[in-house]
């Protein structure tokens, strides 16, 4: 009897770029041999998640020096490739990035020393390249934070041209797991029974939200819904009634000055049981 698959186990991935490099060490059960991803753009194959909704998500988590560029940089990230109808963890990669000093060390525990080690950053960064063709979208906790850090131009990481799912604001996870509007990683991964045994290292929270999706069973109609066109709406309550929106999620003065606020899709403006207006977004600062 054949011993049951472990999607925990870490692939080496200095031995796997020379495994797919000598075709002396391929054998007639290897896979076609694979080009190296030059770049992050998507292919003609793998241009976007499939009208059913992504098969094959990159689950990503970011360490940083600050909480935006660019004050700061990215010295951290993580990735994790998973398929969706198999609930399955494909491969999965971190490498650090080079800082000369992190004032978040406190909590993310990265030392800017240790970023600064040699190590295999360029196979690490073409490796993370090839993920992100394979992906068909992202998916990220408080995405709009990761996002920010790639197509930076101080920054080693290219832009990604490619959909992103949050699963902190664009996920609505089921009611029976009682959590918040916006959980946390630690929250989420409890209501899930994923047991926390750290935070703040990337990969770590990568793991938590891969062991999170393995056990949706409605995981694809989740995405699916995630990835709908989102406006931001402001909630029209009296004061009085303010709970109503934090209770649905709005953050007050996060992103509109002065309101409750909150990224929706319109079907989900139309279900909320109180009045909401559309916001018009200001655009971003170059």
């Amino acid at each position: 009897m054949s011993e049951p698959t472990n999607h925990w186990q870490q692939s080496d991935l200095l031995g796997l770029l020379a495994h797919a490099a000598n075709p002396a060490v391929r054998d007639e059960r290897s896979l076609p041999e694979e080009q190296p991803a030059q770049s992050i753009e998507p292919d003609a194959a793998a241009a976007g998640p499939a009208e059913s909704g992504p098969r094959t998500l990159l689950i990503l988590d970011t360490e940083t020096t600050a909480l935006a560029p660019p004050e700061g940089t990215c010295i951290e990230v993580g990735a994790i490739l998973f398929a969706v109808p198999q609930r399955a963890v494909l491969s999965q990669l971190s490498f650090l990035l080079p800082c000369r000093e992190n004032p978040a060390e406190a909590i993310n525990r990265i030392p800017a020393a240790v970023t600064r080690l040699e190590q295999p950053r360029a196979a690490a960064l073409a490796y993370f390249a090839a993920m992100v063709s394979q992906c068909d979208a992202l998916l990220a906790h408080n995405a709009a934070f990761d996002r920010q850090w790639f197509g930076v131009a101080t920054a080693a990481l290219p832009p990604i041209d490619k959909p992103w799912i949050c699963s902190m604001d664009d996920i609505r996870w089921p009611a029976d797991r009682q959590l918040k509007a916006s959980p946390s990683v630690r929250d989420l991964a409890l209501a899930y029974g994923v047991p926390v045994w750290a935070a703040h290292r990337a990969l770590t929270d990568c793991i938590y939200l891969a062991q999170v999706l393995e056990r949706c069973d409605d995981l694809e109609t989740l995405l699916l819904l995630a990835l709908e066109p989102r406006s931001l709406f402001r909630a029209q309550l009296s004061y009085a009634e303010r709970h109503r929106a934090k209770d649905a999620g709005f953050r007050w003065n996060d992103p509109v000055q002065g309101a409750w606020s909150k990224r929706l899709s319109q079907r989900e403006a139309q279900a909320l049981p109180f009045p909401v207006q559309a916001v018009e977004e200001l655009p971003v600062a170059a």
